[in-house]
């Protein structure tokens, strides 16, 4: 299949673009659903799950389209809320102007694999307002030597199995673990988010993908402790453009390969993004061990890299803490990487990394006016196991082999 191109973002624009037309048009005649008429009290101290659930009972059960309101104000979810479906009409909005905050008690929600989630659902939008996980108490605990005594972490956002969502407009803070999720999903526009959270944070990636088919992400801002962006496995078409990101790890493809039988990524653009002091820029993530898994048809273009300790790389053998991997090779293919107009400042001496697979090494990897430097002089580059060719300028200077 061929690379997601500037044809397709164009596709998925107008499409996006007429989909909310339909929100905005359906939402005259929309029922509305206010969580204060429904017993939700500001203040952050009385929980309103209870509404929230309330307030989804209707407006998923209403024949037509329907609104759920938070108005300003500062409310406490004080447990896991799962918003199921399919529903019986539709589309459903949901627009906030308040915050909606997670208990200070990390342990409330810790156990839970989210804190806030959709199932099956069809025709979802949020819009504005603050979701704020309070997961800082939770980093302190992971980050001490009781660390094997705290729970995962709960994410704050999660879409599963579900089609035709948007997002818009939303801040995450302090997420316990991941901040905004999409696994299983299909047509996902997420735009002008704001997420923010320590730069310490454990596992706490901003917008992560999986499984998922037909998704952009634009305009936003991500400052985290983990991936700012993360595209994991059976994830295809998908489109970043306009990301700020830093602190983090910056935009990662992977990790890939976890699983002997798992399913690859393809089409995947990265566009017009800013990294800024974060440990990597455009990444390539597998283990380095067997595993069927693939990532191909990968496109890196106009990034701009501000201190930034690996700007470039491919890591194939990703093994942390040498357990269940040394020794082995990865079985992850990759191929069909573009790097093109990558500039800006590496805080290393390697500015870009390609450590490929004894048995799969990367191939097609294609360089195009890459300038990166190191202390005002030409960054290096380390290839190992990597083919392909360089156009234009190249600096570091090409290692590839053909």
């Amino acid at each position: 299949m061929a690379a997601f191109n500037s044809s397709s973002a164009l596709f998925v624009f107008i499409f996006f673009f007429f989909l909310v037309h339909r929100y905005l048009v359906s939402a005259a005649t929309a029922a509305k659903y206010d969580v204060v008429a429904l017993g939700a009290v500001p203040g952050g101290k009385a929980g309103i799950s209870e509404a929230l659930l309330r307030a989804w009972e209707s407006a998923c059960g209403s024949p037509g389209p329907s609104t759920i309101y938070v108005p300003s104000g500062r409310f406490l979810v004080e447990k896991p809320v799962e918003f199921a479906g399919p529903c019986q009409g539709g589309p459903i909005g949901i627009r906030i102007d308040g915050s909606l905050v997670a208990p200070s008690n990390y342990t409330a929600i810790g156990s839970s694999y989210s804190w806030l989630s959709f199932q099956r659902v069809s025709g979802v939008s949020i819009s504005g307002g603050i979701l704020d996980g309070q997961g800082s108490g939770l980093w302190k605990c992971k980050n001490s030597s009781a660390a094997t005594n705290c729970p995962s972490g709960a994410m704050s956002l999660l879409f599963s199995n579900s089609k035709n969502i948007i997002i818009s407009r939303l801040t995450s803070l302090n997420s316990q673990m991941f901040h905004i999720v999409m696994d299983g999903c299909q047509d996902v526009r997420v735009h002008g988010v704001k997420v923010f959270a320590d730069g310490m944070s454990p596992n706490t990636d901003g917008i992560h993908v999986q499984n998922s088919t037909g998704v952009t992400i634009t305009s936003s801002r991500v400052a985290t402790g983990d991936d700012c962006v993360s595209i994991t496995q059976g994830s295809s078409d998908v489109w970043v453009e306009d990301v700020m990101c830093g602190p983090g790890h910056g935009i990662s493809i992977g990790s890939l390969g976890k699983r002997l039988e798992e399913e690859g990524v393809e089409n995947v653009t990265v566009t017009s993004v800013t990294l800024t002091e974060t440990t990597n820029g455009v990444r390539i993530k597998a283990w380095g061990r067997p595993s069927s898994g693939f990532a191909r048809n990968i496109r890196f273009q106009n990034v701009v890299m501000n201190n930034v300790e690996n700007p470039i790389i491919i890591d194939q053998n990703y093994c942390p803490d040498n357990i269940n991997c040394p020794g082995q090779d990865s079985g992850v293919k990759i191929s069909n990487v573009t790097y093109q107009n990558i500039r800006g400042t590496s805080a290393t001496r390697v500015g870009m990394k390609f450590d490929c697979s004894t048995t799969n090494p990367c191939t097609g990897i294609r360089l195009e006016d890459v300038e990166l430097t190191y202390k005002d002089k030409p960054a290096e580059a380390l290839c190992v196991n990597a083919g392909g060719t360089a156009i234009g300028t190249t600096q570091p200077a090409n290692c590839l082999g053909v």
